[in-house]
């Protein structure tokens, strides 16, 4: 690490494994050498690999790669990196490379950002110079330069959905994912006999509970193409094949295994303990089923969280069938609120920074109670006399698409921005037990309407990813508006239903 002016380069020693990877460590037990900011799960990784050297770390596709492997290839991707590289841009997807960049990173004294490689180019260059990359990791995984920007001194940027059509980056400091990483272990039970599927998309906040509560805890990471083919028998085959103890799933693909496990007759394999689901309402009547399944000792855990207040803050084991299904208590390191209308307040040490560049956004979403610092959720809850809360709607008109929260202001953005559009209104509908986009659009005058949806759905999938594409697009003579101009949602809604 490079000393900042005015301060004095710290002294280094080397302590060496029983592997022989050197663990470099500074006298004053900051944390590894070379790790810059960072710390925390960086350093319980680093721990995890000088006590656990030899077992496997990742197994990807049929292959062992071992901590003391692992570790190496982090100390060789930072090196490549440099010191303090700023935000680094990484094409994330399903292999041991994100892993490797993700820790990489960090060791560097960077902040990772993830981009995924199948968005358009044009979301990806704007993400890119949103987040301020200052490095871009190429398809051959060697580094080359970004658009550049400020360095936000965090572990991560990640997006949400922004209502102006640009996504919001959100800025986690290094505590607030050390904070929830180590409640997530104990939620989890984590020991180094689990071993943990790697099923979310790399570039949602979901994968990061899959991945550092395994790996600070010396468990084994799987990932395997089996999981994302469509077939729930190869899934099921891969899961026993794989030995995998815990599963952490989108609720809408948790519905879906339900009523395959229910119809079929298959079962979980035996080594499955745990399964947690998150993402979106659980449907009581899929819980009820789970619950009448020959699982065996199988626990089913339900959780709620946003990227705002950093993975998973409220959690509870689901038996027998309630109706609605609860998002659980508090974890140990939340503080919580309940605000006006209900509204939920989550604060504590695991909040997020902020979103970067974007104060005003910041000030409306990131509000001070009572002297604390809480994030608006813009979920109505109420809580029982056990402190178990449960979901009662939304204060706003964000939807979840595939347990990723959307702002149908986003897509608006979009839809308004094709030249043949004039007005558009996007809102949420539920399509075989599944949440979808609907969009209804005025055409502007002379514009005809045959074939309108199909070249606006072109539009759209140049310019967003695919969840932000609505499933159906409809041509509409008119909405309703407000006084000052505006679509008015809910009465264009009683006007179109």
């Amino acid at each position: 690490m490079t000393a900042r002016p005015g301060e004095a380069e710290p002294a280094l020693s080397t302590r060496p494994d029983r592997t022989g990877l050197a663990m470099t460590t500074r006298p004053d037990g900051a944390g590894p050498a070379g790790c810059g900011r960072s710390g925390g799960v960086l350093d319980d990784f680093l721990s995890a690999a000088h006590v656990h050297a030899d077992r496997p770390a990742i197994r990807a596709e049929g292959a062992d790669l071992t901590y003391a492997e692992l570790a190496a290839r982090v100390t060789a991707f930072a090196a490549g990196l440099g010191a303090e590289p700023g935000v680094v841009g990484v094409p994330a997807g399903h292999h041991t490379g994100t892993v490797t960049a993700l820790f990489g990173v960090w060791a560097a004294g960077g902040t990772y950002c993830p981009i995924d490689p199948g968005f358009p180019e044009q979301r990806r260059t704007a993400m890119a110079r949103t987040a301020g990359c200052r490095v871009l990791i190429g398809a051959d995984g060697r580094p080359a330069p970004g658009p550049g920007g400020p360095d936000p001194e965090a572990a991560y940027v990640l997006f949400t959905s922004g209502s102006t059509g640009v996504p919001k980056p959100v800025v986690t400091s290094h505590r607030a994912i050390a904070t929830t990483v180590g409640s997530l272990r104990e939620l989890f039970g984590i020991t180094p006999h689990d071993r943990v599927l790697q099923f979310a998309s790399l570039n949602w906040d979901t994968c990061f509970e899959e991945i550092l509560p395994a790996l600070t805890g010396g468990a084994c990471l799987v990932f395997d193409a089996d999981a994302h083919r469509g077939s729930f028998p190869r899934f099921l085959r891969m899961l026993a094949r794989e030995r995998i103890t815990v599963l952490d799933l989108p609720t809408a693909f948790w519905h879906e295994l339900v009523g395959h496990l229910h119809e079929s007759g298959e079962a979980l394999p035996a080594c499955v303990r745990l399964v947690i689901i998150g993402g979106e309402a659980a449907a009581p009547g899929k819980v009820a089923r789970w619950s009448a399944l020959p699982a065996g000792p199988v626990q089913l855990l339900n959780t709620y969280g946003c990227t705002e207040t950093t993975l998973i803050t409220h959690a509870l084991e689901l038996t027998g069938a309630p109706d609605p299904v609860p998002i659980g208590r508090a974890l140990p390191h939340v503080a919580e609120h309940l605000g006006e209308g209900g509204e939920l307040l989550i604060g504590g040490p695991a909040l997020a920074d902020g979103y970067l560049g974007r104060p005003a956004a910041t000030a409306e979403r990131f509000v001070t109670v009572g002297g604390r610092r809480f994030f608006r959720t813009g979920d109505r809850v109420s809580r029982a006399a056990d402190g178990v809360l449960t979901h009662r709607g939304r204060i706003d008109h964000e939807v979840k698409i595939r347990g990723i929260r959307v702002d149908p202001a986003e897509v608006e953005a979009h839809l308004t921005g094709h030249p043949a559009v004039r007005a558009a209104l996007v809102t949420g509908v539920t399509v075989a037990g599944r949440t979808a986009l609907a969009a209804y659009v005025v055409p502007r005058a002379g514009t005809s309407g045959t074939g309108l949806p199909d070249r606006i759905a072109a539009h759209l999938r140049g310019r967003v990813p695919a969840h932000l594409v609505p499933s159906h697009i409809h041509v509409v003579a008119e909405l309703a508006y407000t006084a000052s101009g505006k679509v008015d949602r809910r009465a264009s809604k009683e006007m179109l239903s």
